[in-house]
């Protein structure tokens, strides 16, 4: 299967945050987990996160601008949308399918400290 890396990189974080709000808290979760994840991948806080929302920077810039990727952010596997997410060659894509898996681990009700890979 072949990745729209363009499209990938064009896509709002604002826009696709209130999704995984609505996923998470579909399955009993809260906007504060789905946090806590954003900010372990990226290093971005709370106020970070907002501001990134309400000046709709796309995923690229999202990523591109994070303040620290978790060091442990390779130790993320799995599929999402049919596609290993350690086989992804853009670095970009990669961490935004990254994001993808960890909000799928917190809608699952997996354990904080095995979604963090601590």
């Amino acid at each position: 299967m072949k990745i729209d890396i363009e499209k990938h990189y064009k896509l709002i974080f604002g826009s696709i945050y209130p999704l995984y709000v609505a996923k998470v808290e579909r399955k009993g979760k809260t906007k504060e987990e789905l946090d806590v994840v954003i900010s372990w991948l990226t290093g971005y806080d709370q106020k970070a996160i907002q501001h990134r929302i309400d000046n709709r920077t796309s995923f690229l810039e999202f990523f591109q601008q994070a303040p620290a990727i978790h060091p442990n952010a390779s130790k993320i596997t799995g599929v999402i949308c049919g596609i290993r997410v350690e086989e992804i060659e853009d670095e970009i894509v990669q961490k935004i399918r990254y994001l993808d898996k960890l909000v799928d681990e917190v809608a699952k009700g997996k354990a904080m400290e095995k979604i963090l890979r601590n």
